[in-house]
């Protein structure tokens, strides 16, 4: 979502479910005389074999993941219902030893007219693409991430939303999505690398609960937990765009 020209200096700011249950029952009396049971034989205690994750995110085709830098080990993959759609599905996956482990999938919204692979200033539509996580802020206080957060009254959203919702609260926690922005910096920051006539400010922030100008919105909690999730140490990008775009 673009934001009024302003520069700030930069404050730096998934459960394993066991269930058991066994059934007692005496042992019937054994006959009198009868020769003595063989014991039964010990079981042997194998250690479980480690669970068969991906070796590529689901739903990547080849295209895409060849633009996911080879050093990155946590991946938002945003994938939008279509490419005129606003409704999208957010999912945080992170590569260990045995593959990609996906987080759950979060209810997501983009922009109003959907996807673009050339982003324009107004053009209300998200760009499409891989682009890298450094930089997070927000009206509320540092939830506890290890990114550099920018935390104050700047971060105040007003107004209302395309379907009438009000914006208030949406900026509480962001992420900036390092499209046309200079990585680093607060996502307050107005540098367009690629020139203004690309627009820029495109963030990660609380949903509003209708599309958004050009960002990417999941619920607040859900939010609050890819803030705490996100690790600078591991190379994190946002993968995001239309479902047949992505699968290329």
């Amino acid at each position: 979502m673009t934001l009024p020209r302003r520069r700030l200096l930069y404050a730096a700011g998934l459960p394993l479910l066991a269930a058991t249950g066994c059934t007692d029952a005496a042992a019937p009396p054994r006959e009198e005389n009868a020769p003595p049971r063989d014991p039964a034989p010990a079981r042997s205690r194998v250690a479980a074999a480690p669970a068969r994750l991906p070796r590529d995110i689901p739903g990547l085709g080849p295209r895409t993941r060849a633009r996911v830098p080879v050093r990155a080990r946590q991946a938002l993959v945003v994938t939008g219902v279509s490419r005129r759609s606003s409704d999208s599905t957010a999912v945080l996956y992170e590569r260990g030893p045995h593959g990609w482990r996906a987080g759950p999938a979060w209810p997501a919204h983009n922009a109003l007219r959907g996807w673009t692979r050339h982003h324009t200033v107004g053009d209300l539509r998200t760009p499409a693409g891989v682009y890298g996580l450094t930089d997070a802020g927000g009206l509320d206080p540092d939830p506890g991430t290890k990114l550099p957060y920018d935390h104050g009254p700047a971060f105040t959203a007003t107004g209302r939303g395309y379907e009438g919702e009000p914006l208030a609260g949406s900026f509480d926690y962001v992420v900036a999505i390092n499209y046309n922005r200079k990585p680093g910096t607060t996502p307050l920051d107005w540098t367009r690398p690629l020139g203004d006539d690309r627009g820029g400010g495109i963030w990660v922030h609380v949903d509003h609960d209708g599309p958004t100008s050009g960002c990417v919105s999941i619920a607040k909690p859900h939010m609050r937990t890819l803030l705490r999730t996100l690790d600078p140490r591991k190379h994190p990008v946002v993968v995001m765009g239309p479902e047949a775009w992505l699968a290329r």
